[in-house]
């Protein structure tokens, strides 16, 4: 490869880069400054809003790092950059930034004080292996990405680890990890042994003979799919989910529900339309090779995911793992957009991320400010929470309520999207499936208002006063849930503009 050419890819990594170079930075600044760490959270946070700026840059790139000519008719390369990558990083990173700011309030957090430098590394090693897996076009990054997120992830989930059920969920989360990964590995080995290749683009046009193995190829794509579903938590791959959710701590458990389940979400989008994909029909629907029956495969799987995840939910009494199936059942919802296989279904998945974000993000915070007050995350201790905390209960009543879909939240308006592009496809019966599971969520949703609302407090009214901080967090994350509610329109032709795959 070309001095030249290396040099333009690097161009292309401008935001990994500077995930790398911060989190070397934390690292230093840990060892020399020692116990005082106030500035480990201000070099990462400079970390995230420097790539922040390469990633805006990308929203109009369209190229391949480290590529090469395979064919004389395909110029590939392991990395693809691209606007639909560039809106999951931006994803990403808000996230990050966000949970950053939480780990200022959660008190689970100020206990591991002399750790922070190990968070802190970890946080941003999660940040690099997702950036990796959002714009991963070869099989071997995509596994070595995987990896990366996971292992980073594992450590965080058991941080707190003087807590038994931190230490409980990070053994289950690897337990499930080496499985799923090692499925992964196993799909991945059968389909280069039927092309001989692990980039993307070169088996798509591989898989495209008249003599390929359907059953070996359908094997090979369950097996991927295995250690995808395993990251977006998608049935049967969610048993890890509630444990890990209720034992890690806090700001972990909403970092893995929003930012890892997004760059896992841009892997399985990147992976089915450039792999099994033959073409673009004028109305934007997908034409798919004829080897793997990945629509109704997906709505299958989507349909689970969203029944187990709402019924399930139907009897947790713990916060945390309540709203570990709640966003069990968002995969499944999500999952039934991809299952749309159209442009109009892929507009809807990134429409209902970017809303998803905000609202999932700000129901863990305030759960994690009522946890630092009552030091319980038991529905049973949040009875007439919302006199004694009445900002905090009508706020998380918001976030509740988006969450569910209803109108005039930012939740209807993604779900309407989804519902659109189910009708679009003539996809009636899995739009009315979805709907019935909406109704499904709007009971337990409303058991915790209930609780905080219409119980009597279980011991006498406290003052409580939120930090600056915390109350600017709290509108940054329910200004958009309120405003898209009722004003749309520019999430949704940011959506539009960010649609595009490379090479497709």
């Amino acid at each position: 490869m070309e001095f030249h050419s290396i040099l333009n890819s690097l161009t292309y990594l401008a935001p990994e880069i500077t995930v790398s170079a911060a989190l070397i930075l934390v690292v230093l600044f840990d060892l020399i400054l020692g116990k005082n760490k106030k500035a480990l959270p201000v070099i990462a946070l400079a970390g995230m809003v420097a790539a922040s700026f390469f990633v805006f840059q990308q929203m109009t790139f369209n190229g391949f790092a480290f590529s090469k000519v395979s064919q004389p008719w395909i110029n590939v390369g392991m990395i693809t950059v691209d606007s639909f990558g560039a809106f999951f990083k931006s994803i990403v990173i808000l996230a990050t930034v966000l949970v950053i700011f939480f780990s200022f309030s959660s008190e689970e957090i100020k206990k591991s004080f002399d750790r922070l430098g190990e968070y802190y590394t970890l946080v941003l090693g999660m940040v690099l292996g997702m950036f990796l897996m959002i714009s991963a076009s070869d099989l071997l990054l995509v596994y070595l990405s995987l990896e990366l997120v996971s292992l980073s992830s594992y450590v965080l989930a058991g941080f707190t680890k003087l807590r038994e059920r931190s230490s409980e969920a990070a053994l289950k989360y690897i337990i499930y990890g080496a499985v799923s990964s090692g499925l992964m590995l196993f799909g991945i080995s059968i389909l280069f042994g039927m092309t001989g290749s692990t980039n993307l683009y070169v088996i798509n046009s591989l898989l495209q003979a008249p003599n390929i193995n359907h059953l070996a190829l359908a094997f090979a794509g369950i097996l991927i799919f295995a250690g995808i579903g395993y990251k977006i938590s998608a049935a049967p791959f969610h048993f890890w989910t509630p444990d890990v959710y209720e034992g890690a701590p806090i700001t972990i458990t909403a970092f893995l529900s929003v930012a890892s389940k997004a760059a896992g979400f841009a892997l399985l989008i990147r992976f089915v339309k450039i792999t099994f994909i033959s073409g673009v029909a004028p109305s934007g629907h997908w034409q798919m090779i004829p080897a793997f029956p990945w629509k109704e495969f997906l709505i299958v799987i989507s349909i689970l995911t969203m029944t187990l995840g709402n019924f399930s939910a139907l009897w947790q009494t713990n916060l945390k793992r309540l709203l570990a199936y709640s966003s069990i059942a968002h995969a499944g919802y999500i999952l039934m957009g991809i299952a749309v296989l159209s442009n109009q279904g892929l507009i809807a998945v990134l429409i209902y991320f970017g809303i998803y974000a905000f609202m999932n993000l700000g129901a863990f915070f305030i759960v994690m400010l009522i946890a630092n007050k009552i030091g319980s995350e038991e529905l049973e201790d949040y009875k007439g929470l919302g006199y004694t905390m009445p900002f905090l209960g009508v706020t998380f009543g918001m976030f509740l309520v988006s969450l569910i879909g209803l109108p005039p939240s930012a939740g209807f308006i993604g779900k309407l999207y989804l519902f659109i592009a189910l009708v679009d496809a003539k996809m009636i019966v899995v739009a009315v499936i979805a709907l019935l599971n909406t109704v499904v969520s709007l009971y337990y949703y409303i058991k915790v208002l209930r609780e905080m609302f219409l119980a009597k407090p279980a011991s006498p009214s406290t003052a409580f006063k939120l930090s600056p901080l915390s109350l600017i967090l709290i509108i940054v994350m329910l200004a958009p849930v309120v405003i898209f509610g009722v004003y749309f329109n520019p999430i949704v032709e940011f959506a539009k503009g960010c649609v595009t795959i490379l090479g497709l």
